[in-house]
């Protein structure tokens, strides 16, 4: 007889950075496992130092970072995190990434424009990921940037079922906020049973990035609309939506977005918004500034959680969404 046999038993082992551990310690708790204690601290020329307190030899490795801001800083202490585990010998490295950064940087608009998505996917590939698990990609051809599995998790069961239970379905319309939103909203409308509606802008030629009309396609009138987009970021478009919902005789609007980036102008917009609710779900931190009781946070942990477990026991992903 040649060779070494091992009764050894598979092992899960989590890992989180610095840019969102609440997220990180709740899929922990989802779980039923610690998080691997992890040393990790900035030089004072902003260089990065990371060191894991256990081994995580031959162990099945989760490391979890949202790409929050300040995004490249965290994306770097990723790639860090990612080349310290596949030098500490861990069996597998599955990257959980519920917002993935750069997505909108997902094809080339005009000439001598990179493909961001792509480069990121690059990094994280080289870095020693093996799977990447992540949250509502801006377009589904990102799964097709990275050289492995990507596992594709949807917050629509979250989200449209907390606006279902709220809501008179029969007063209750989705909208798209633009036409590239159309696929997503049609899916919300399946699982709510309620008609679909969409904003069309229109923007003007002599003045760069300047929307003047917003024309509402489908009927609003006295129906609680529900806006629905995959993130959130200064605010601008999904106001200006909301404000031409309400012109066309909205009786009620309400926005739901799996990724709160809310940056820049994006506070003082959504408190001066007429919107009633803004629901959003914790693949980003929300600052503390937007603590208002008009904006939800909703939690994706159970989800994440359970497709980490999936992963680790060789199940299906797929199989969480089946019922849509």
């Amino acid at each position: 007889m040649t060779g070494i046999k091992t009764t050894g038993e598979k092992k899960l082992m989590l890992f989180s950075g610095r840019a969102h551990p609440e997220l990180a310690e709740e899929v922990a708790h989802q779980l039923g496992v610690g998080l691997v204690p992890t040393k990790a601290f900035d030089f004072a020329n902003g260089e990065i130092y990371v060191r894991y307190q256990e081994s995580a030899r031959g162990a099945d490795c989760f490391l979890i970072q949202s790409h929050t801001a300040p995004i490249n800083k965290w994306i770097m202490e990723q790639l860090i995190m990612l080349d310290a585990l596949k030098r500490a010998s861990a069996r597998s490295i599955t990257v959980v990434v519920p917002f993935y950064g750069y997505a909108r940087q997902d094809k080339k608009h005009r000439g001598r424009e990179p493909i961001s998505a792509r480069l990121i996917a690059d990094l994280m590939k080289t870095a020693g990921a093996d799977r990447i698990v992540t949250v509502d990609l801006h377009t589904d051809q990102i799964m097709g940037f990275f050289d492995g599995p990507v596992d594709h998790l949807f917050a629509l069961p979250v989200l449209a079922d907390y606006v279902g239970a709220k809501v008179d379905r029969d007063k209750l319309t989705v909208v798209s906020p633009d036409a590239g939103r159309v696929r997503v909203a049609d899916r919300w409308c399946d699982r709510l049973g309620a008609p679909l509606a969409i904003v069309h802008k229109r923007r003007d030629k002599d003045v760069a990035n300047q929307v003047t009309v917003h024309e509402v396609v489908g009927d609003v009138k006295g129906r609680v609309c529900v806006l629905v987009d995959d993130m959130i970021d200064t605010g601008g478009t999904i106001c200006a939506a909301a404000e031409a919902l309400y012109a066309n005789g909205a009786a009620d609007v309400i926005v739901t977005a799996t990724h709160g980036v809310l940056s820049g102008p994006a506070a003082d917009r959504l408190k001066n918004s007429k919107v009633s609710e803004f629901v959003f779900t914790n693949t980003l931190p929300t600052p503390s500034e937007l603590e208002l009781d008009k904006i939800t946070v909703l939690s994706m942990a159970p989800t994440v959680a359970r497709a980490i477990r999936e992963v680790f026991e060789d199940g299906s992903v797929t199989s969480l969404f089946d019922e849509q």
